[in-house]
């Protein structure tokens, strides 16, 4: 019988970083800014590691001395291979030149281990019957995702750089003839106010029913994908109209034709030329429509990680808020709601880009003599203005 496979390592690399921590002291700050304890293979390699950090944190010396005297303290120095592998370390490397280059390796290994430890795991549960596959494929991506994210930690920077380069996007911004930053609405009030919709914000759309929130969002879609300079890709997750009934509004707006007369038939001469017109400009645009029924946070999440992967979408609108389930048992439909508008907003950063999700309001404004809607008046969540950026 084979011996199975060792899992992804570096034993050479690892023991570079640790001996040449131990020649340089100041290289654990070097390293601390690549790699964790988690990354080495060898537990006693981690126990080394993570006895150096303490030093490290205390502000101590770590030689073969302080290093052997904080291992024995823990109990750990006959673990790790006594004092003996400790001034083994130390004759292993000339040097602490390289350990960025060795703590590059070990990452990369690190990263090899865990990919493997994901995807066992999706094997282990796909086969488990009670296993709710939405939930899995949304924890694999959201695993993945996060490998991605940490396998090299960003540096830190001199700040003279920085100014540099924020000046060459002030000078740009100066220079343009269009002052939005982030994706157009249309709409050239609301454009001055915001500079666009801006990446990793939340813009929440309410009104009570019948209000025309679904057509602020269709114009703001069809601009930003179609009529703007951008073209921006945009996904709209419909949860109350169907995909077929979405379309005929399009065309509607961009045709300038009375939807009454194109949902019952009586068309004049002059409709079909613009409708034709229309739907020429709708084909051009990046316009992704989801009409799934009460889809929950991670299918939405799923769907929409896909999307900006394959078609780098820009934007993406949520009709509407108060439809959606949060895919987990909660007490009250209040906390329900305040999960699904954190996740909006997660999603949000995670993805640049922004989400723009229509809301109800409550009754209760129309209680009232003054009819102007309140923050109060967000139905079923106080918490959506706290997620909320416009």
């Amino acid at each position: 019988m084979t011996d199975p496979k060792l899992p992804p390592q570096n034993l050479d690399a690892e023991m570079s970083i640790l001996g040449g921590i131990l020649i340089d002291n100041d290289a654990i700050n070097r390293v601390l800014e690549s790699i964790v304890p988690e990354d080495f293979y060898r537990e006693v390699h981690r126990k080394i590691f993570l006895a150096m950090m303490q030093l490290s944190d205390r502000r101590e010396p770590c030689d073969l001395v302080t290093l052997t005297e904080t291992l024995k303290k823990k109990g750990e120095l006959d673990e790790v291979g006594g004092a003996s592998y400790l001034l083994m370390l130390v004759d292993y490397v000339p040097t602490a030149a390289n350990v960025t280059y060795y703590c590059k390796i070990v990452k990369e290994k690190s990263v090899n281990r865990k990919l493997i430890s994901i995807a066992t795991g999706i094997v282990t549960r796909s086969y488990e019957d009670q296993t709710d596959v939405n939930e899995l494929l949304d924890k694999a991506q959201k695993d993945l995702y996060e490998i991605g994210e940490n396998k090299l930690r960003p540096q830190y920077v001199p700040i003279q750089p920085l100014i540099k380069e924020a000046f060459k996007i002030l000078k740009s911004l100066n220079d343009r003839k269009e002052h939005i930053t982030g994706v157009p609405t249309g709409y050239t009030d609301l454009d001055q106010m915001t500079a666009g919709f801006q990446p990793g914000n939340l813009i929440i759309i309410a009104a009570r029913p019948s209000m025309g929130k679904t057509t602020l969002a269709l114009n703001i879609a069809q601009h930003a994908s179609a009529e703007s300079k951008k073209k921006t890709a945009s996904v709209i997750f419909s949860l109350e109209m169907g995909k077929e009934d979405l379309v005929m509004r399009f065309l509607a707006s961009i045709a300038r034709v009375d939807l009454s007369r194109m949902r019952t038939g009586h068309f004049l001469d002059s409709d079909w030329p613009r409708l034709t017109r229309a739907a020429g400009v709708l084909h051009d645009a990046k316009i992704f429509i989801d009409d799934t029924p009460a889809i929950s946070v991670l299918e939405l999440r799923s769907k929409a990680r896909r999307l900006k992967s394959e078609h780098d979408i820009g934007l993406i609108i949520v009709d509407y808020l108060q439809l959606m389930k949060s895919g987990t048992k909660i007490e009250s439909r209040q906390q329900e709601i305040s999960e699904i508008s954190q996740a909006l907003k997660a999603l949000s950063k995670e993805l640049g880009v922004p989400v723009v999700a229509l809301s109800q309001l409550n009754r209760e404004l129309e209680k009232r003599a003054d009819k102007r809607p309140m923050m109060s008046d967000l139905r079923e969540s106080g918490a959506i203005e706290q997620d909320a950026d416009v």
